[in-house]
């Protein structure tokens, strides 16, 4: 549950947030009291815990000057309890900007501390923290993994592929129609592997292992640059450790190496 600052709290995390990004003090996750780093403990609220310290969610537009922030993805290696209340607290701040106004009526909305939600100010209704639901899958062919260069990633990264649920869909049926959509591969045996909250904005990824049915690959240029079958001792420059598309490949890479 949120609960808003009453009290004065002697150490804390201090998550200031913007988007996808987080303010940092000296390359950290700010450690230590409000006045310490010159925050206004009265409007801070806590999302979380870790290692018995309050983990404290501020939106930087309420805040006053300016702060250098920092990508989310540049705290993949934090512990993982850290990096996931981190996560919470920049969902929450994604829901605080982009929900201002009630869909139902058009009122403005304001946080409801009590319900993890913002709340319409004339009508009263409730709008929770929107979840957007996504699969991620890898593909494997015998000593291969299928693996994706995606338009959206810079710097030679082959990853995975992934999308979003559409409506009436069942997580398989999503799978199937993804890799067969983005790669022209016809995937089977698909199995739930796990899952990752994953703030940007505000998914989550939900992992399955395939194994290769038929197809040759033909990429949608307009989601890809690039898809190509990789023997699993022959990697290219994938997802960071820290992502669960780096599970899946290791998962990969594992299970060939098993049975070769």
């Amino acid at each position: 549950m949120l609960k808003k600052s009453e009290k004065v709290i002697r150490q804390a995390y201090w998550c200031v947030v913007s988007g996808n990004e987080l303010w940092l003090a000296d390359g950290d996750v700010p450690l230590g009291s409000a006045e310490q780093f010159s925050l206004p403990a009265h409007q801070a609220i806590q999302v979380g815990e870790f290692e018995g310290k309050p983990v404290m969610w501020l939106n930087d537009a309420d805040l006053e000057g300016e702060r250098e922030l920092t990508s989310l993805r540049e705290l993949l290696h934090l512990p993982e309890t850290l990096f996931y209340q981190i996560s919470k607290a920049i969902q929450y701040g994604y829901m605080s900007q982009s929900m201002r106004f009630c869909p139902q009526c058009g009122g403005r909305n304001h946080l409801n501390h009590n319900q993890l939600a913002m709340q319409c100010q004339d009508c009263r209704t409730l709008h929770y923290p929107r979840i957007f639901p996504c699969i991620i899958v890898a593909v494997r062919k015998g000593q291969d993994i299928l693996l994706a260069q995606h338009n959206r990633h810079a710097g030679g990264m082959y990853t995975v592929i992934a999308g979003f649920l559409e409506v009436g869909e069942t997580l398989e049926t999503c799978v199937a129609r993804e890799v067969e959509e983005e790669t022209g591969i016809k995937v089977a045996n698909i199995r739930y592997f796990g899952s990752q909250p994953w703030a940007f904005p505000s998914s989550m990824m939900m992992a399955f292992l395939a194994d290769y049915e038929s197809g040759d690959i033909k990429p949608d240029y307009s989601e890809l640059k690039d898809a190509q079958w990789f023997n699993t001792k022959e990697l290219p420059l994938v997802a960071p450790e820290g992502t669960i598309a780096r599970s899946l490949i290791h998962a990969i890479v594992e299970a060939a190496a098993a049975e070769k």
